[in-house]
């Protein structure tokens, strides 16, 4: 059976990472059986240095795009099926535009924001001696601003940044419209990202003013709510 290597449930989501999630939804949708190998210290093991992996009868992929691919290719998935050209070029470019954009809307909700981060602190960091713990906490969130200044998120102010998610949000929110999934009646691959990030902003349990404003858009909510009932009910 194939092994899903991740951090293991957080925020009252199954993981934390809209990576680990996108993949765990691909092949939830997909009905192909995995396990999940939880625990932060799989990022020691990570072949990539992040999460997720996934093993394969001893075959390692990194990275859940190079996984979906993978997964695609070796296993029968209905998934994208019944795509026109158009479609998965849809599919394409929102999918990417939620990995590589609104993924760092994500990580300044979480790392930045004073009013979440003492919830982040609590969560990845309580198994440190108390004597180290305000080291590396700092040290870990001095080296996430770094990131997304370099990133050029962290060039921006709070409201910007909202904006900026408000903006992706309100795009899902008009590509979804009253459907059932993203691209119509059935599951697609673009289905598995974004349920992979939203849930993280709509199912989480944390509160902030980014995941009040994805909690503002009812039919996403719904969307996610339906997802969870139907993959996830067990």
């Amino acid at each position: 059976m194939i092994k899903l290597y991740s951090f293991g449930p957080a925020f009252g989501v199954p993981d934390p990472s809209p990576f680990v999630m996108k993949v765990d939804a691909w092949m939830r949708m997909s009905g192909i059986p995995f396990e999940h190998i939880s625990s932060a210290g799989n990022l020691r093991k990570a072949p990539k240095g992040k999460l997720p992996f996934i093993d394969d009868g001893g075959k390692v992929i990194a990275d859940s795009h190079l996984i979906i691919d993978y997964l695609r290719q070796q296993y029968d998935s209905p998934l994208d099926q019944g795509l026109s050209a158009e479609q998965k070029a849809i599919a394409v470019m929102v999918g990417k535009s939620l990995d590589e954009y609104f993924y760092w809307c994500l990580v300044y909700s979480r790392w930045i924001r004073s009013d979440t981060w003492p919830r982040v602190k609590e969560t990845f960091f309580n198994v440190v001696p108390l004597p180290m713990r305000a080291l590396v906490c700092w040290m870990v969130q001095k080296k996430m601003k770094r990131t997304l200044y370099l990133q050029g998120f962290g060039r921006h102010s709070d409201e910007e940044i909202l904006a900026m998610t408000t903006e992706m949000l309100q795009g899902l929110s008009d590509l979804l419209g009253d459907k059932i999934y993203i691209l119509g009646d059935q599951p697609s691959t673009l289905d598995a990202t974004a349920y992979g990030f939203l849930c993280e902003f709509i199912l989480s349990d944390i509160d902030n003013a980014f995941n009040e404003r994805a909690l503002s858009f009812k039919n996403l909510v719904q969307y996610c709510e339906r997802i969870r009932d139907k993959y996830y009910a067990s």
